[in-house]
């Protein structure tokens, strides 16, 4: 298990690198003039423009540039913006609301998805797999910000049930954004638990149980469900790495002051240095995100050996 996991860190390192050297020349290399409306409708006076090239090492060549801002990185500074705040103490305002409204999605990802696969899963062609199939497919069909919008104005206006806009991220202010949020990613959850339940019940190991005289309920729910959580298991870390990096169009629509308003407003503001700091942490939140995944398999199959 150690090596595995020093493996995996090791691993982490080239794909840290390029995916950040990414993000640095999507912002900084690129044409155009990072400072174009900074000062308002007049141009940037000069003195302003040559301090703060300095600052953000713009006179270097792009390499050079790069290899600074990744020699920061790894000591823990993630840079500042425009406007001298530090990268870490924004995320540090944002990160708590938006992770609170993540582990909300993927609870009720948990609890809404898998149960609806399990109870699909275990009775194929019947009535409540065929409800499920069709609910989630519509689901899927309807883009989130249509979702976002229409719970808002039915449950949150019309009916008040919750409240439309979010200011004290309390978990009664941020439940009907977590289900926003979490709705497309419980349907995809639904049909992949179901899909793998129906496939596990037919293999021969189950079978095989069967003809033993194990009891059903021993041999479905310790066996053919630890089986079939692998790949859901892997999809809903891929989704808490996701959601972590912040959801911008709920964020937008609730108001909710996460790290993807924080990145959304550092775009429109054209504050570069808050956008490439702020996405290299979540980065590194996302591959930590799925080493946990990966170590989880493990507890689920133990035919899985970190060898």
């Amino acid at each position: 298990m150690g090596r595995y996991v020093i493996r995996r860190l090791l691993q982490m390192i080239p794909v840290v690198i390029a995916v950040t050297a990414l993000i640095h020349v999507m912002v900084w290399a690129l044409p155009g003039d990072p400072f174009a409306g900074r000062c308002g409708d007049r141009p940037c006076p000069p003195s302003y423009i040559a301090e703060m090239s300095a600052r953000f090492n713009l006179n270097d060549p792009w390499p050079v540039q790069y290899l600074k801002y990744l020699g920061n990185l790894f000591t823990g500074d993630f840079g500042s913006s425009f406007r001298g705040e530090a990268v870490i103490d924004a995320l540090a305002r944002a990160y708590p609301v938006t992770l609170k409204l993540t582990l909300m999605a993927i609870a009720i990802e948990i609890l809404i998805g898998i149960t609806a696969g399990i109870l699909a899963g275990l009775r194929k062609g019947g009535f409540v797999d065929n409800l499920v199939l069709v609910s989630t497919l519509f689901v899927i069909s309807i883009p989130v910000f249509v979702i976002g919008s229409t719970l808002q104005l039915f449950l949150g206006m019309r009916l008040g049930w919750f409240p439309p806009t979010v200011q004290d991220n309390t978990v009664h202010e941020l439940l009907l954004p977590a289900f926003v949020l979490a709705s497309g990613s419980l349907a995809y959850v639904s049909r992949l638990m179901r899909t793998n339940l129906v496939e596990n019940l037919r293999a021969d190991y189950v079978r095989t149980a069967t003809a033993k005289g194990m009891p059903r309920r021993r041999v479905v729910g310790v066996h053919t469900l630890r089986n079939s959580l692998i790949s859901v298991l892997t999809f809903i870390g891929f989704d808490l790495g996701a959601l972590m990096g912040g959801a911008i169009v709920t964020e937008g629509i609730f108001n909710i002051n996460g790290v993807g308003g924080l990145i959304f407003r550092s775009i429109a503001n054209r504050d570069g240095a808050m956008v490439v700091g702020a996405v290299s942490v979540l980065v590194l939140v996302f591959l930590f995100v799925n080493l946990l995944v990966d170590l989880l398999y493990g507890a689920l199959d133990p035919r899985i050996r970190y060898d």
